[in-house]
């Protein structure tokens, strides 16, 4: 409860002042009749409303108290607020090729780039997001969802190895691209993760990247892995597993120019914890718009303290001149 007009409040340093003024005056009143003995009325029980003598001028004071609250105007507010949020649409294109096994990333690039979607989907708010897998081909995991369970449960389900090998970069692109064609969020984005070249698929990457600009998506690229060698873990048929330096061969000039076509940007992640700063970093690029709308309601409650005054000066009239009566 607030005060509209909380200056009346000043007023409250008259209650006790007031109490003191009638603590005073009483103590100064004489007597109001006079009898040539009262040594009857010593004996005789007191009543209750001899012990109640004092009370008409509480009930003044109570009265004051309560009116000058009234008169500061007590309100309940009730605040409602409306909010309108305008989500992104985005695609995660996920590389599952077998180069992805490579370890310089913990436990191996895949793995770290599988974690790392997952805390981007769970760090959404009201963004559709959908996920395409890609090796030799490309396949939607997952459609637009707002489901945000649900998707996790499809990226949990991806792994190495189910589909044709090789590095299918454009077919991937044009597959995520199609399925933003005809969605009316006004933000439109394709977050593609790849540690190779393009050696597959019947689409150039960046005809992919000229139609995303054309229908206005705009494409993030990540390469990932470290700069020079990186160990891979290979199964040998005489010596079992073992684990052996393999160069990095990312396509970076490529997917720059995917990148710059469509108005996104190219990033490199060397370990899991740049990544992890890099979809940070296009979260930011491509934060959610919320407007908030706040109303406030004031229902006034004077009425409340108001009453109760003219109630307890009704009482104290009455008291002060019938039963609890004094003579001069």
């Amino acid at each position: 409860m607030t005060f509209a007009q909380p200056y009346w409040l000043a007023l409250l340093v008259l209650v006790p002042l007031l109490g003191i003024w009638e603590w005073r005056r009483a103590r100064r009143q004489p007597g109001g009749l006079r009898f040539s003995s009262i040594a009857a009325a010593k004996g005789a029980p007191r009543t209750i409303w001899v012990r109640l003598r004092g009370l008409p001028p509480l009930l003044r004071m109570a009265a004051l108290t309560l009116g000058i609250l009234a008169l500061a105007r007590p309100q309940e507010r009730n605040v409602v607020e409306e909010r309108f949020a305008e989500g992104v649409d985005i695609m995660l294109v996920l590389d599952t090729s077998t180069s992805m096994r490579a370890q310089d990333f913990q436990p191996n690039r895949f793995e770290a780039a599988r974690d790392v979607a997952a805390e981007f989907i769970q760090s959404r708010l009201s963004d559709r997001v959908g996920l395409v897998v890609f090796a030799g081909k490309a396949y939607t995991q997952a459609p637009l969802t707002l489901d945000y369970d649900f998707l996790q449960a499809m990226l949990s389900e991806v792994s190495m190895g189910v589909i044709e090998d090789g590095t299918a970069i454009g077919t991937a692109l044009a597959t995520a691209v199609s399925r933003l064609k005809d969605t009316e969020a006004e933000s439109k984005v394709v977050i593609l993760l790849t540690d190779g070249q393009n050696n597959r698929g019947e689409i150039d990457p960046l005809t992919a990247a000229d139609v995303a600009q054309a229908i206005g998506v705009r494409v993030y690229t990540i390469g990932v892995g470290t700069i020079g060698e990186a160990p891979y873990v290979v199964d040998h048929p005489f010596m079992g597993r073992q684990v052996q330096m393999v160069p990095v061969e990312i396509d970076e000039e490529m997917l720059k120019e995917v990148a710059s076509r469509t108005g996104g940007r190219y990033f490199r992640a060397t370990d899991k914890e740049a990544l992890r700063d890099i979809y940070a970093e296009i979260s930011e690029l491509e934060k959610t718009r919320i407007e908030e709308l706040s109303y406030t309601e004031y229902a006034e409650r004077y009425t409340f303290f108001l009453l109760p005054a003219f109630g307890l000066l009704l009482a104290e009239i009455l008291l002060s001149t019938t039963r609890l009566r004094t003579f001069p």
